[in-house]
Parts: structure tokens; sequence; C-alpha cells
């Protein structure tokens, strides 16, 4: 599986922070880091994947580098893609783990 390995551990150093445990499956051709057992966010290739609640990702999607993902040709409901200018910065790619986060907490 091909995916960007620099960004995993950018977002691995992002979770130390947390106090909640997270894991890691491989996914989607790339990882995906679980919040007890419900997806937040992954890597597909070099794209960073957000799960994303239904009333914020219209605004999300607005954003120039926040796309819709199309994984499987057709975009996918609550789920987006950010492109690396968007997550240049550690407050850029906590923003999208906290929105991630947000949503895994609202399906337990």
């Amino acid at each position: 599986m091909a995916f960007n390995e620099q960004l995993a551990n950018r977002i691995r150093e992002q979770l130390k922070f947390f106090p909640d445990d997270f894991t890691e499956k491989k996914m989607f051709g790339g990882i995906c880091f679980l919040y007890k057992g419900k997806m937040t966010v992954g890597i597909v290739k070099e794209d960073l994947m957000v799960r994303i609640l239904s009333e914020t990702i219209e605004t999300e999607l607005e954003k120039d580098n926040v796309r819709p993902m199309d994984f499987t040709k057709r975009p996918m409901k609550e789920f987006v893609y950010v492109s690396q200018n968007g997550i240049k910065t550690k407050t850029e790619l906590l923003h999208y783990i906290e929105l991630g986060l947000q949503h895994a907490k609202s399906k337990l």
C-alpha cells in the first residue's frame, strides 16, 4: 500500500495530544486512524481523508484544498480529501483531526 508515510507520522504526533487511544488500520488502499473503532482521518496516496459531520461538510468543501472523496468515482457521504496544501501547518492538520474525531464521537 502506497501512502504518504511522512503525513502518517505527522498525524501520529498530533494524536499524542489527545487523551484517548487511537488505532491504525489499513483501509482504502492507505491507512486510517480510528477512535474507538470509528474512522476519523486517513491517508490515501498523498491526500488526507477526513470523515466530517454532514452539517459541517459544506463549509469545508468551500476551501480551495478540500474536495469530495470520490474513491468509488462518486462522492462518498461525509468524506472529503484534503490536499497537501491544505495541511501545511500543525494547526491546519489538527483542525481536520478534530473534525474527524467529532464525527467519530457522534457515531458512538
